[in-house]
């Protein structure tokens, strides 16, 4: 999948397989559906982390996911969701409200 620290994976189908294949590493993530992120997230273990996002009701709706590993993922984050706040108006992403 990726073995790259702060580069970003490509775009994932979002289940089971692509979840299981995911690093037990500190990263960031990001889901979307239709082409709008529904959340932004850091951890140290990143595969855990999405692992237990995947059972929200608005998580569910999710269909890609995408990674970067990085030990800095709360900065990361941090900055991440201010980006997307930026870009919409002080809003953050449908499953982070």
């Amino acid at each position: 999948m990726l073995n790259n620290e702060n580069a970003w994976s490509e775009w994932l189908d979002f289940n089971g397989d692509t979840i299981s294949k995911i690093p037990q590493s500190a990263g960031v993530y990001m889901m979307h559906a239709s082409m709008k992120i529904l959340f932004i997230g850091g951890a140290e273990n990143i595969k855990t982390s999405i692992q237990d996002k995947e059972e929200e009701q608005c998580i569910s709706k999710a269909t890609r996911v995408r990674y970067m590993q990085t030990s800095s993922y709360e900065k990361v984050a941090e900055d991440l969701i201010k980006d997307y706040q930026d870009r919409h108006d002080g809003k953050l992403p449908q499953c982070m409200q």
